[in-house]
């Protein structure tokens, strides 16, 4: 009787070992050369494509996120081809604005930071960050870091991305050093256009 529980207690210690160096995120590069971008996601992502209309013309719009506990990392791709590349300031301003409004925070005093990103060629280009709380009646807090890209291309293109990190519970100590923590920045820092 000795010896069984003995086992049992050892395969008990060897599984809690085993589940305790099993890592919860497990970062891998994702390369997409159709959306032209190279990526470290905490696990593998799923791929959405679609074509949307956007002022009487027609865009493609790829997403590709995977779900984490409480976190979506995502990234969003819209193509601007030569021709439509003037929608880009109108674009953007619309995607800021959809989103700014959906979490009711105003774009002038939302928290932010400048940054910088690098392509896949080592150029470091400045960005900025937005830290969105979302408010809300529901139990459930959101909270999210999102930024946007953009990035030419040979033919005269332009992708815009949109890098983001959905978050549903409390955030603490703050917003920033919640999205700052090195399990959420290596997504942003790992970000590279090509």
């Amino acid at each position: 009787m000795f010896k069984g529980f003995t086992k049992a207690g050892i395969l008990l210690a060897v599984f809690i070992f085993l589940v305790a160096c099993s890592p919860k995120l497990d970062w891998r590069i994702v390369q997409s050369p159709q959306e032209r971008y190279t990526a470290l996601f905490p696990g593998k992502p799923d791929k959405l494509g679609r074509r949307i209309p956007y002022q009487e013309q027609e865009l493609q719009q790829t997403l590709e996120a995977v779900k984490i506990d409480d976190d979506i990392y995502s990234i969003g791709s819209i193509y601007l081809s030569k021709q439509q590349t003037e929608l880009l300031a109108s674009l953007l301003e619309q995607l800021k604005g959809n989103l700014f409004r959906n979490a009711g925070v105003d774009q002038l005093t939302v928290v932010n930071l400048d940054g910088v990103y690098e392509t896949a060629n080592k150029q470091r280009m400045s960005t900025k960050d937005y830290f969105l709380v979302f408010k809300s009646t529901k139990t459930n807090q959101q909270a999210m870091r999102v930024r946007w890209i953009t990035n030419s291309t040979a033919n005269g293109g332009i992708w815009l991305y949109q890098v983001s990190i959905l978050h549903t519970g409390p955030v603490r100590p703050d917003i920033r050093t919640f999205f700052l923590a090195e399990d959420r920045a290596n997504f942003f820092d790992e970000f590279h256009p090509n």
